[in-house]
């Protein structure tokens, strides 16, 4: 193949491509359109996946805490119930005092 043929060709082949109708033009616009309408729909519902995660972690979180501030209290309540130096009662907030040297 010469270089003029070849140049013919590359020529033709840029030509038909660029050669898009109004139709062809506005059929491509309104594909972006769908597309970028079901990414913001698929970004929208995934973040409402990891919020929905976020807040189950967070009560998770929230019940274990409780859970452990109960079984802490019920400890220092036993404890300044038997008048170990320190401990502090859960329901007057005082503690126990050290003894006298």
């Amino acid at each position: 193949m010469t270089r003029i043929p070849a140049l013919a060709l590359v020529a033709a082949l840029a030509l038909g491509a660029a050669a898009c109708t109004q139709a062809e033009t506005n059929e491509a616009k309104q594909d972006a359109a769908v597309a970028g309408e079901q990414t913001k729909d698929a970004a929208a519902q995934a973040g409402e996946v990891v919020e929905s995660g976020a807040m189950k972690a967070a009560q998770a979180v929230q019940t274990g805490a409780g859970k452990v501030a109960d079984h802490l209290e019920e400890n220092q309540a036993e404890a300044a119930a038997q008048g170990k130096p320190g401990a502090v009662d859960p329901t007057t907030d005082q503690r126990v005092p050290a003894p006298a040297n």
